[in-house]
């Protein structure tokens, strides 16, 4: 799916069940919030720290869906056109580090 079309049903949600976007700093503190939850689960599930019987059930994939769409939302109320900004960072990234991970011995 484009980045346009999740900007779109990201703004048609809002419209419909949130009423407004929340203001750039509240939507600002979810963002961090929502990362906070992705790093919880990866801390417990992927890292060393051992996992709670009540985080076994929450769900990576919805934790970064939620970040996404959050994202998504900053993006829309500050006029950021996702898919041309990504577009743009791969070119950026790609000219700058084309060769340079090839070339690290720390990831042979």
């Amino acid at each position: 799916m484009p980045l346009k079309t999740i900007q779109q049903q990201v703004d048609d949600w809002i419209k419909q069940y949130g009423v407004r976007y929340f203001n750039e700093l509240t939507n600002m503190a979810i963002l961090t919030e929502e990362v906070g939850e992705v790093a919880r689960i990866m801390a417990r599930r992927y890292g060393e720290q051992s996992e709670k019987e009540t985080d076994k059930s929450k769900d990576l994939g919805e934790e970064l869906a939620d970040v996404l769409f959050v994202l998504t939302a900053i993006a829309n109320q500050t006029g950021v056109d996702l898919q041309a900004a990504w577009e743009q960072k791969m070119q950026i990234r790609t000219r700058r580090d084309k060769e340079r991970h090839r070339r690290n011995q720390k990831l042979q």
